[in-house]
């Protein structure tokens, strides 16, 4: 079956390699770090020292790893830090992010049997964690064979993933026999990996990290900066569109219209797209919508103080902008993605609302739904979303007790499921403790 998986992985590889080659032209994806998804990559100084290698897929699980990566610097100084990511974005992310705390942040290695054991043989890791839950049948198999403990950490199973692994349930059901432990989010997550065949001896559940990563404190300089830049104020309440995909900025610069109508309030939206590779494409959008605008990312200028719209086409900055938002959109939820974290702006009080399509966050989602934490909007059709978003919009900016009891039943919530990191690390003691040392 292996040899089936990778004759499949080359020839899909094959198939999309003149969509690679496109978009690696056209917006840079896949040429950054291609020697190193080829495995090639720089050995590290260890030392004799313990190397933890830390797998995040993006920028969402990068983010989430902050708290773990600095309990296991606080609780195993003795331990050397990797991070490695597969996305451009997460990769720039988390050489911000991690740029003191680890020695080294590479891209995951494309997942033939040659290309993984160059790269585990580079980095020689004595164990090896992944965020949530990214199965590569190939470098599970490798680091089970060189007898390199591997585990699930924060780890979830969607009903669409469970259902789609089902499928192959035999071929999963091997590969979860190259993991060590799995330490999922909640006691659903946990049901379906022992389903799929991992030993219930092996599974855990510590809770979801992306609570206590939401509460680790965003630059407050960084947000002054943009507070006193774009003069964001009370007086002209400011909406965030986070992490936002293909139709959602359309439709937020249609319901950020719908809202003008009508109102003397002064209010802005400031667009923050998922993708960098979008950001041009945004801007066409901000061109032919008749609205002022700038770019974050421009240099400052007297425009930044009384625009309408603003295009936040940074990485990394996001966090920093919630506590400035009167009402923050979470993207991802009226296209059909799954969603978006929704913990961050809950940390700082944000009135939140998301679309129907928030399957990656369920277990979250359905707490705050019940708590009257947050508002979600039904299933819509494109047609419908943009008169919806703009009507929510409008009764929430005229509602300031009720933004702020919104948002202070998120943070609450917040607070109280807290502790995933450390129960996550006393579950992986015994595992980065072990007496496996670097060859």
């Amino acid at each position: 079956m292996y040899f089936v998986y990778s004759l499949l992985l080359t020839l899909g590889f094959l198939v999309l390699l003149p969509r690679f080659l496109f978009d690696a032209f056209r917006h840079g994806k896949y040429v950054a770090g291609f020697r190193q998804r080829l495995g090639s990559l720089s050995g590290i100084e260890s030392q004799g020292r313990p190397v933890v290698w830390i797998h995040c897929v993006s920028v969402g699980e990068s983010q989430a790893a902050r708290p773990l990566v600095r309990s296991i610097r606080q609780r195993f100084p003795e331990h050397l830090l990797v991070i490695s990511t597969t996305t451009l974005t997460g990769q720039n992310l988390a050489r911000e992010l991690f740029k003191t705390d680890v020695a080294k942040v590479f891209y995951f290695p494309f997942d033939w049997r040659w290309t993984v054991r160059r790269a585990l043989r580079a980095i020689n890791p004595s164990a090896i964690l992944i965020m949530e839950t990214e199965l590569w049948p190939g470098f599970l198999r490798e680091c089970h064979t060189l007898q390199i403990p591997v585990a699930i950490v924060n780890g979830r199973i969607s009903h669409q993933s469970f259902r789609r692994y089902n499928w192959i349930s035999g071929f999963v059901s091997r590969v979860l026999e190259c993991l060590s432990v799995g330490i999922m989010q909640t006691e659903a997550d946990a049901e379906r990996i022992r389903s799929l065949g991992l030993p219930a001896s092996r599974v855990f559940v510590s809770g979801n990290l992306k609570f206590d990563a939401g509460t680790m404190p965003s630059s407050n300089s960084l947000a002054g900066e943009l507070q006193q830049r774009f003069s964001i104020a009370n007086e002209a309440p400011l909406i965030l569109a986070a992490s936002t995909h293909a139709p959602e900025e359309r439709l937020m610069l249609e319901a950020f219209q719908r809202l003008k109508t009508g109102t003397s309030q002064k209010t802005r939206l400031m667009l923050a797209p998922r993708h960098p590779e979008r950001f041009a494409e945004i801007a066409s959008l901000l061109d032919s919508s008749g609205l002022t605008w700038t770019r974050r990312s421009n240099l400052a200028s007297p425009i930044d103080q009384t625009c309408e719209a603003i295009l936040l086409d940074t990485i990394g900055e996001l966090p920093a902008i919630y506590s400035l938002a009167a009402v923050v959109f979470v993207g991802g939820s009226i296209a059909n993605k799954g969603g978006h974290n929704i913990v961050e702006p809950a940390a700082v009080s944000a009135a939140i609302v998301t679309g129907a399509h928030t399957h990656n966050f369920d277990s979250i989602v359905t707490v705050f739904a019940e708590n009257q934490a947050m508002i979600q909007l039904p299933f819509l059709s494109e047609g419908q979303a943009g008169s919806a978003l703009g009507s929510v919009f409008r009764e929430l900016l005229a509602d300031k007790q009720r933004r702020r009891e919104l948002g202070q039943r998120a943070k609450h919530l917040v607070e109280q499921n807290q502790g995933a990191t450390e129960r996550t690390l006393d579950l992986l003691a015994s595992l980065l403790m072990s007496p496996r040392h670097n060859r």
